[in-house]
């Protein structure tokens, strides 16, 4: 082979990492590539500063029971979606939902999707503040962002009987086709949620 069918083979073999990489999706195992998480590491990738920060403060609440022991309560049965997808099961610490501050290792909210044999699984965070809250602290300042990403308006009254509030999902824990932040997560599921 020419040293020129050599260079753009090369090439070709690191830029498409690098373009499933850029569009949030999973990155295969080869030799051509140094950008492949070691055997075992989480295989959940995403560029964003914002979930690197989430993953970082909040790897701790895989186990949900260390969620319970710091003040949060489940809020929502699982929330699906209305077309595809789920939210999941919302798991709360009320105190920063009134606080009205927004802290990328502090969220709101934590989601946990249930799972077949009963335990539940880490998927997301949400961050929320109600707007009444954000306005009286931040007068003419306009909608909260967090990290550049801007928080959605959801106005009352709403499907959780709360007064309107601002939120964000980040889906730091399972990969969401739709978008790390969308509200819906189209590889999360309410299948599983107990009837009663």
């Amino acid at each position: 082979m020419t040293s020129l069918h050599h260079l753009r083979t090369g090439a070709a073999a690191l830029a498409l990492p690098l373009i499933a990489l850029a569009m949030g999706l999973p990155v295969q195992a080869t030799a051509a590539t140094s950008l492949v998480a070691p055997a075992g590491a989480e295989s959940i990738f995403n560029p964003s500063p914002l979930i690197s920060k989430v993953r970082a403060a909040t790897a701790r609440y895989k186990d949900i029971n260390v969620a319970t022991a710091e003040g949060f309560v489940q809020a929502t049965p699982c929330v699906s979606g209305p077309n595809s997808g789920a939210m999941g099961v919302h798991f709360v610490l009320f105190d920063r939902v009134t606080n009205g501050v927004l802290s990328a290792d502090q969220p709101e909210s934590l989601i946990y999707e249930p799972m077949p044999n009963g335990a539940m699984r880490f998927v997301g965070v949400e961050f929320i503040v109600l707007v009444a809250t954000w306005e009286s602290m931040h007068p003419g300042g306009g909608p909260p962002a967090l990290d550049g990403h801007l928080l959605n308006l959801v106005s009352a009254p709403n499907r959780y009987g709360l007064p309107a509030f601002y939120e964000m999902h980040v889906w730091a824990w399972e990969r969401n086709p739709v978008g790390s932040f969308a509200d819906w997560n189209t590889h999360v599921t309410c299948e599983q949620q107990p009837s009663n």
